[in-house]
C-alpha cells in the first residue's frame, strides 16, 4: 500500500480541512486527559501540604502547651502522672493496709507544741484537749528527751521530732513546709506552757470560721495570765476582738499592729493558705523569729484589720514559763524571759537591748541574740521592699502608732 505524500496532502485545502478536523478531537482528548491529571495531582499535593502544616501546627501547639506546664521544680525527667508533689503527717504500716474505723475521716488541723520533759504534764493535758480524730499532733524536743513520753497514751500516734536547744520556729521551718501540710484546714503552733481548761478546740475553728479569721489566737485570762500585750486580754463582752483601743496610740483609726492585725507568737493559730504565705517569711537562720508578729497580716489574706483576731469565748492562760536556756528558779518571772513574746518590750518605741549583766546565766545570752536577730529582721524587710519593684504595698502606711 502506497503511503499518501503528506505534503500533498496538506497542499490541497479539502484534504487540510479533513485532517485538522481529524486531529482536533485527538487534541481535545490529550488536553482534557492533561487538565484532569494535573488537577488530581494539585489537589493530592495541597492535601499532603495541609496535612504536613496541620501536624507541624499540633507539633507546635503540643511543644508550646509542655513548655508552659507547670511542674514542680526538678520533675521535668518524670511524666506528670507519677510526680508526688505533697505530702502529709499520716503514719503509715510497715506491711498491709491501714487500719481505719468505720466512716473515718482523716484529721483535718495539727497542733504542733515545742516541748520539754519539764512541762510533760502540762503538755498531756494540752494534747488531751485535741481530739485525735480531727488533729495530727506534732511534739518538738528541744531537750532531746523522747523515751520518756512514750507512757503517755497519745504518744505513739504523735509525730516525735527532736533537736537540742531549737527554738519553735527552728522547727517549723524545717518540719512543717506547707507541701507537707496542704490536707490541714489549721495550724496550731503553740507553746508548751499554756493552760486550756477553758478552751475547745471544736468551737475555736467554728468561730474562727464564722468571723472569717486566716491568722487568730485564743484570748488570755488576765487573772491567771502573764500579758505582755493588751490585745491578747480576754474580752468578757465578745466572741472575738480585731483591735485594741489604747491611748493615742491605738484608736478606731489605727490600720498597722499592735493596734490591729496582730496575734501574739505564744499561740497563733494559721489557716491553711496563711500557714503557707508565713512558713515563707519565717528566716532560716533567725530561730527565734523576732519581728514576725508585725508583718504577719500581709499573710491575712487580704484586710489584717478583719483577718487576724483574738477569740474571747475560747481563751487560755499563759504561764509565762522560760524554756531555752538555764535560768534562776528564784528570780521573778517578770526578771526571766519568754522567747517566744518576741515584742514583749517593743512597748516602748526605740527600746534598747538590756545589758544583761545581771542575769549571769544564758538566758540573758538568748535575749541579746533575740534583740540582735530583730534587728536583722527588720533590716531584711526593709532591704526586700526597696529591691522588690513588682510589690505592691497592700495596706495604707499609717502614721507611727
Amino acid at each position: 500500500m502506497k503511503i499518501p505524500n503528506c505534503v500533498s496532502v496538506l497542499a490541497d485545502p479539502k484534504s487540510r480541512r479533513s485532517c485538522l478536523c481529524s486531529l482536533l478531537p485527538t487534541a481535545l482528548l490529550l488536553f482534557l486527559v492533561f487538565f484532569i491529571g494535573s488537577a488530581f495531582i494539585a489537589t493530592d499535593y495541597k492535601v499532603k501540604l495541609t496535612r504536613w502544616g496541620m501536624v507541624d501546627n499540633v507539633q507546635n501547639i503540643e511543644s508550646n502547651k509542655c513548655e508552659n506546664e507547670c511542674r514542680p521544680y526538678g520533675s521535668d525527667a518524670l511524666p506528670r502522672g507519677i510526680v508526688s508533689s505533697t505530702s502529709n503527717l499520716e503514719m503509715r504500716p510497715l506491711w498491709g493496709s491501714p487500719k481505719k474505723k468505720n466512716d473515718a475521716k482523716p484529721p483535718r488541723s495539727l497542733l504542733a507544741i515545742a516541748a520539754g520533759i519539764k512541762q510533760k504534764e502540762n503538755v498531756n493535758k494540752m494534747v488531751k484537749r485535741f481530739p485525735s480524730n480531727q488533729f495530727v499532733v506534732m511534739l518538738f524536743h528541744y531537750d532531746g528527751i523522747v523515751d520518756e513520753w512514750m507512757d503517755l497514751e497519745w504518744s505513739d500516734r504523735a509525730i516525735h521530732v527532736s533537736a537540742i536547744n531549737q527554738t519553735k520556729w527552728w522547727f517549723a521551718k524545717r518540719f512543717m513546709h506547707p507541701d507537707i501540710l496542704p490536707e490541714y484546714n489549721y495550724i496550731f503552733l503553740w507553746d508548751e506552757d499554756l493552760g486550756v481548761e477553758n478552751f475547745n478546740p471544736e468551737r475555736y475553728i467554728s468561730i474562727v470560721k464564722d468571723e472569717g479569721l486566716e491568722i487568730s489566737q485564743p484570748a488570755l485570762d488576765p487573772s491567771r495570765s502573764e500579758v505582755h500585750h493588751q490585745i491578747t486580754v480576754r474580752g468578757r463582752r465578745s466572741r472575738v476582738h480585731r483591735r485594741i483601743y489604747k491611748n493615742r496610740r491605738c484608736d478606731g483609726n489605727s490600720t498597722a499592729p499592735p493596734c490591729t492585725g496582730w496575734v501574739e507568737m505564744m499561740a497563733p493559730v494559721f489557716s491553711r493558705a496563711a500557714w503557707r504565705c508565713a512558713w515563707y517569711m519565717i528566716q532560716n537562720d533567725l530561730i527565734h523569729a523576732w519581728g514576725l508578729d508585725m508583718q504577719l497580716g500581709y499573710c491575712a489574706q487580704g484586710d489584717r484589720t478583719k483577718n487576724v483576731g483574738v477569740v474571747d469565748s475560747e481563751y487560755i492562760v499563759h504561764q509565762g514559763l522560760p524554756t531555752l536556756g538555764r535560768f534562776d528558779e528564784n528570780k521573778p518571772s517578770s526578771e526571766v524571759f519568754d522567747h517566744d513574746s518576741p515584742t514583749k518590750d517593743l512597748r516602748r518605741v526605740g527600746a534598747q537591748p538590756p545589758s544583761g549583766n545581771h542575769l549571769n546565766n544564758d538566758r540573758s545570752a538568748v535575749r541579746r541574740q533575740s534583740y540582735i536577730e530583730l534587728e536583722i529582721f527588720k533590716n531584711r524587710w526593709k532591704k526586700a521592699v526597696e529591691e522588690d519593684q513588682c510589690w505592691i504595698e497592700p495596706f495604707q502606711t499609717p502614721e507611727k502608732q
